[in-house]
C-alpha cells in the first residue's frame, strides 16, 4: 500500500488540484463526479481529473489514503478540501472561490 500511497501523494503534491473521480473530466461516470468537474470548469480551474475506475487498487487506495469513505475526492495544494457535498456547498456559499484566491489558483468569477 505503501508504493500507492507514494503514487497518490506524488500526484497531489506535484499538481495544484487533483480530482479523484470515476471516469474522466470528458466523460464523468457518476453524477457526483460530474457535479465536481462542472463546478471546477465553470471557475476555469485547470485540474488534474485521476479515473479510479481504471485501477481498483487506486480506487480503494484513495479512500484509506484520506480516511473518506467515497469518491469523487478533490485536492487543492495538497490539501483535501472533501467530495461532492462538500464541494457543492463550498462552491454555493464562494468558500471555494476564496480557497482558490488564497492558494494562489487563478479562477474565473
Amino acid at each position: 500500500m505503501s508504493a500507492l500511497f507514494d503514487q497518490i501523494q506524488n500526484d497531489i503534491s506535484n499538481h495544484d488540484v487533483v480530482l479523484f473521480m470515476k471516469g474522466n473530466e470528458k466523460f464523468p461516470m457518476c453524477g457526483f463526479s460530474a457535479t465536481v468537474v462542472q463546478i471546477l470548469k465553470r471557475l476555469g480551474v485547470s485540474f488534474k481529473a485521476i479515473d479510479v475506475l481504471q485501477d481498483m487498487e487506486l480506487r480503494e487506495g484513495i479512500k484509506a489514503f484520506t480516511n473518506w469513505p467515497t469518491i469523487p475526492q478533490l485536492y487543492i495544494k495538497g490539501e483535501f478540501v472533501g467530495g461532492c457535498d462538500i464541494a457543492r456547498e463550498m462552491y454555493q456559499s464562494g468558500e471555494l472561490q476564496s480557497l482558490l484566491k488564497d492558494k494562489g489558483i487563478p479562477y474565473t468569477e
